[in-house]
């Protein structure tokens, strides 16, 4: 039985080297990962595309065998958009609280993603919903990410007028995320939407105030105030090319990087 022990401790002293290997080269060790609804529909132009959702759920896969604690929020744009609802008459409280369920239906889609693949997965939504979900209590979601779970925050901040962005910032603040990446459907922030205007400039860095101050298109106003307010940095990348989840947490060039006026430059 003794040199079975041993035996199995020598196995397994490879695999916990490659993980303190692994996480002696992160960057950013808790991070918050944003995600658009649009990214789970790919090109079909709605609902959820199920070979697009694998690809993302492997790259988180790959992420967090890292050793990175990770959380994820995502939008529900590719289901139902609250604002354009409102906009066509719809009371803006029913519309914001219909676009909440659509982010749960996406979070419930994700869990499923990466389950498939092995991951232990938490939904928590800020609306109770007790048959799908386990309510959101910032120790409770704490406590999953330090038991190496991947925990997906649904229903945004749990009231209307605030966007998935605002409950993105407002999450990466309460479980003391180090960064929050922003995944976009280009290379990262420019002075000009890029596929409009070719002759876009594209920025390597930024400070939140020059992102107030310039109206750059990267979150609304709320959530880059309270990034801005707290020092959190932010990663706008593209998602679409591969490996690009890994590089931003392992910390290289990846992007753009957005960080509070006194860090910007540093």
């Amino acid at each position: 039985m003794a040199t079975l022990t041993r035996a199995l401790r020598h196995m397994r002293q490879p695999a916990a080297r490659r993980r303190a290997r692994s996480a002696a080269r992160l960057a950013y060790r808790r991070v918050l990962l944003k995600l658009s609804g649009e990214a789970l529909q790919g090109d079909q132009g709605y609902g959820i595309s199920e070979p697009v959702l694998a690809t993302i759920a492997a790259e988180i896969h790959e992420v967090q065998q890292l050793g990175v604690e990770l959380a994820l929020v995502i939008g529900g744009g590719n289901i139902f958009r609250g604002f354009q609802a409102s906009a066509r008459g719809m009371d803006r409280a029913s519309a914001d609280y219909m676009g909440m369920l659509a982010t749960v239906m996406n979070a419930l889609a994700m869990q499923d993603a990466l389950e498939r693949q092995g991951v232990p997965t938490r939904v928590l939504t800020a609306i109770e919903m007790a048959a799908l979900a386990e309510p959101y209590i910032r120790r409770r979601a704490v406590r999953h990410l330090e038991k190496g779970r991947i925990v997906i925050f649904g229903a945004g901040t749990g009231n209307p007028f605030f966007t998935t962005d605002t409950a993105a910032a407002l999450r990466a603040m309460e479980i003391g995320a180090q960064v929050l990446l922003k995944a976009t459907k280009v290379d990262g922030v420019y002075s000009a939407d890029p596929v409009k205007n070719p002759r876009a400039t594209f920025f390597r860095r930024l400070s939140y105030l020059e992102v107030l101050q310039r109206q750059l298109k990267v979150m609304d106003a709320t959530a880059v105030s309270l990034c801005m307010d707290n020092a959190l940095p932010m990663i706008v990348f593209n998602l679409n090319r591969r490996g690009n989840i890994r590089r931003a947490v392992t910390g290289q060039q990846v992007g753009t990087l957005i960080r509070a006026d006194r860090q910007a430059r540093s």
